[in-house]
């Protein structure tokens, strides 16, 4: 909320007040113990931990779980592209920001390589990135998408300067992310494949989540027709 409001909160909408309580709901409707999520979204968690908090004692019972969080490897907030001081997300309206899931291998590398640096090569240990917020988040993108640690990185690269380091992102990205985007765009020619597989979660979706809301109705005494 505070993010994306930023200083004109009044203009913001009911959608982005109200997305926590809707992401809580999705996390309690499933009964969910270790929920993954990005650095950013630990408030959001600490949200459903009350609310279950307050329902199981408010009608003194132990019916939903104190979700945990689960925060794991080096890209657990990937930062703008363009500035490495804001998050990446896709509501930017520069496409240069973000790579995309449905980006191709060329659009991935060009992003990639016109990502906001500094002219200092890379340092040798994770201290030399503390003011560099750009240099920091590619060293982080790298090291996410290798599922290694910054330090490992910059054992790799140290004293290399972007020119050398991007070209190294860029093919290591693009190895890793077109192979989803390739397959990404196959599905999008298929949509009944995609109903397909929509049709199916739903279902399964249904099979946990009515008996839990279920039981969560009768806790509290609503009478259903």
């Amino acid at each position: 909320w505070k993010d994306k409001s930023g200083k004109n909160a009044e203009a913001a909408s009911l959608g982005l007040f109200a997305y926590p309580a809707l992401m809580a709901a999705d996390i309690l409707i499933y009964h969910a113990t270790y929920v993954p999520v990005g650095d950013d979204q630990k408030q959001h968690l600490e949200l459903t931990r009350d609310i279950a908090t307050k329902f199981n004692h408010d009608y003194g019972v132990d019916f939903f779980p104190i979700t945990k969080p689960v925060i794991e490897g080096a890209a657990t907030r990937v930062m703008n592209l363009q500035d490495g001081t804001r998050k990446m997300s896709k509501s930017d309206p520069s496409e240069k920001s973000r790579i995309n899931m449905t980006d191709d291998a060329d659009t991935i590398a060009k992003k990639i390589r016109k990502a906001k640096t500094d002219p200092d090569p890379l340092p040798d240990n994770v201290a030399g990135l503390a003011a560099r917020p750009d240099a920091r988040n590619l060293v982080n993108i790298y090291a996410g998408l290798a599922d290694t640690s910054p330090q490992a990185v910059l054992d790799e690269h140290a004293g290399a300067l972007f020119g050398h380091f991007k070209g190294a992102l860029a093919d290591l990205a693009v190895s890793t992310l077109a192979p989803i985007s390739s397959e990404m765009s196959r599905l999008m020619q298929d949509t009944t494949e995609i109903d397909r597989i929509l049709g199916r979660g739903a279902e399964r979706a249904r099979e946990i989540t009515v008996p839990i809301l279920e039981k969560t109705y009768d806790i509290i005494g609503m009478i259903r027709s």
